[in-house]
């Protein structure tokens, strides 16, 4: 499933618009539009970072490229639950920071038109901490899809820490020396 997934990541940009990789964090589904999405990958071993947001679960190496992942659920305030052979890491793109999204389940690639999204309802908003990063609600089938803004997920200072992160990196790598 997985690598179907992959190949409609990689269609072009046109027959990307209107289309979101939606998954399952709780008993909430999300989506995210298809053009910030690279791949969506299995679990991969995560090496932890001292002093950091509880969210950030650490780094992974990926084909030699160093990601930060953040866990969907923590970053909602959610209980932590333990990963399964369903848990996957969405690895996205922000302002030009790559980034793996720890989710439980990858549901499917849908296509929500414009005219199908809706404003979340200002009433009890305070109720939801996920509420601030959501931008919109689509009914797709019987089930409500709330739509997230990236860059709203990941803070601008954790951004820019992780760009520090991914500049020392690439230092390292043109030293010669390894992570």
């Amino acid at each position: 499933m997985t690598e179907q997934l992959n190949e409609e990541l990689l269609e072009d940009e046109d027959s990307q618009k209107g289309k979101f990789m939606t998954f399952r964090t709780g008993k909430e589904y999300f989506g995210i539009s298809i053009s910030y999405v690279n791949e969506i990958i299995g679990m991969q071993p995560i090496t932890a970072m001292p002093e950091v947001e509880d969210y950030i679960k650490g780094l992974i190496n990926l084909r030699g490229k160093i990601i930060p992942v953040i866990d969907v659920r923590i970053r909602f305030k959610m209980e932590p639950v333990e990963y399964t052979d369903r848990t996957c890491i969405i690895v996205i793109d922000v302002k030009n920071t790559v980034i793996g999204l720890i989710v439980e389940k990858i549901a499917e690639v849908d296509t929500i038109m414009d005219e199908d999204i809706v404003p979340p309802p200002k009433l009890g908003r305070k109720l939801n901490e996920h509420d601030k990063y959501v931008y919109g609600l689509a009914r797709t089938g019987d089930t409500v899809k709330l739509l997230l803004d990236p860059e709203k997920l990941i803070k601008e200072e954790v951004l820019e820490s992780l760009d520090e992160i991914h500049d020392e990196e690439e230092e390292e790598q043109e030293n010669g020396g390894n992570l």
